[in-house]
């Protein structure tokens, strides 16, 4: 059993549509289950508009998208901002036939692997990534996120 990381969260709702899915303790618990060292996060749920303005603006494709991840830090304590886009999340969710909390839970997962280095460019990392999420996301008692 790996001990209790330290993990500084700032939970931040521009966007409200989906507070209730998102309680604090379950967001800490999903993030520790993806953290390997100390982290300070913050976690911004934001709307359309704001997802695809910072989308645009740092990685020049202008839609929104599901989660970007600004890494400040990787050690000795992990550093970054996740941005969550809560209308993508929802339609994702739905095309997926996945639950809102399952699909928040995964991307909330992919976010703290991209805050510690993990990528998915190539195939190879592609692979090793989904294995970590599908291995925390079943340890946390979420089904498969990529069945």
């Amino acid at each position: 059993m790996k001990p209790t990381l330290s993990l500084s969260l700032s939970l931040q709702f521009a966007d409200k549509r989906h507070r209730d899915t998102l309680p604090r303790h379950k967001v800490i618990r999903w993030l520790r289950a993806a953290l390997e060292s100390d982290a300070e996060l913050t976690v911004r749920m934001v709307d359309a508009e704001e997802g695809q303005a910072l989308n645009r603006d740092y990685r020049q494709k202008d839609y929104a998208t599901n989660v970007l991840t600004f890494d400040y830090a990787h050690e000795p304590v992990v550093m970054a901002d996740l941005i969550i886009c809560a209308p993508v999340i929802e339609q994702e969710a739905l095309d997926q036939g996945k639950t809102l909390e399952s699909h928040y839970a995964h991307m909330l997962v992919h976010g703290a692997l991209h805050a510690q280095g993990w990528d998915h460019l190539e195939e190879d990392e592609a692979q090793a990534m989904e294995a970590r999420e599908r291995e925390i996301l079943t340890r946390l008692g979420f089904e498969d996120p990529y069945a």
